[in-house]
C-alpha cells in the first residue's frame, strides 16, 4: 500500500533532486559528507523495490523539469528499472550543454549534460 507519508517522502526527494546543482553518489570532501541531493537519490533508489511506479513517475518528472544534476540523477536511477528508457534519456541529454558540479570523493569537477551523457552511453 502506498500511503500519504510515503508519497510525501518521494515527493520531497524528487523536489530535492529537481533543484540539485551537484551530482555525487557518495560522501564528498575529506569528511565524506552526504549532500542532500545524494540522500534524496538514495531514498528514491531504496523505494524502487516496493514502489517502482511511483519512483518512475518522479524520474519522469525530473527528466522533464529537473536541474541538470537532477536530470543526470534521474537517468542514472532509470537504468535500474528500464534500461531502454534510460538509454533514450541519456541520448536526449547528450545534446544538452547545461553544466553542473560533480564529486567523486574529494575531487570536485564540472561537467555538462552533453559530456556526462556521452560517457554514460559509451
Amino acid at each position: 500500500m502506498f500511503g500519504i507519508g510515503k508519497r510525501r517522502e518521494l515527493d520531497a526527494a524528487g523536489d530535492e533532486l529537481a533543484r540539485a546543482d551537484t551530482l555525487a553518489f557518495g560522501g564528498v570532501g575529506f569528511a565524506g559528507t552526504l549532500l542532500p541531493a545524494t540522500e534524496a537519490y538514495q531514498r528514491l533508489a531504496s523505494a524502487l523495490v516496493e514502489h517502482p511506479e511511483e519512483v518512475r513517475a518522479q524520474l519522469d518528472r525530473l527528466l522533464d523539469h529537473g536541474s541538470p544534476a537532477g536530470r543526470a540523477y534521474a537517468a542514472t536511477l532509470l537504468e535500474r528499472i528500464d534500461p531502454a528508457a534510460a538509454r533514450a534519456a541519456w541520448t536526449a541529454l547528450r545534446d544538452d550543454p547545461a553544466e553542473f558540479t560533480t564529486y567523486s570523493g574529494c575531487v570536485m569537477d564540472q561537467s555538462s549534460l552533453r559530456e556526462y551523457a556521452a560517457r554514460r552511453l559509451a
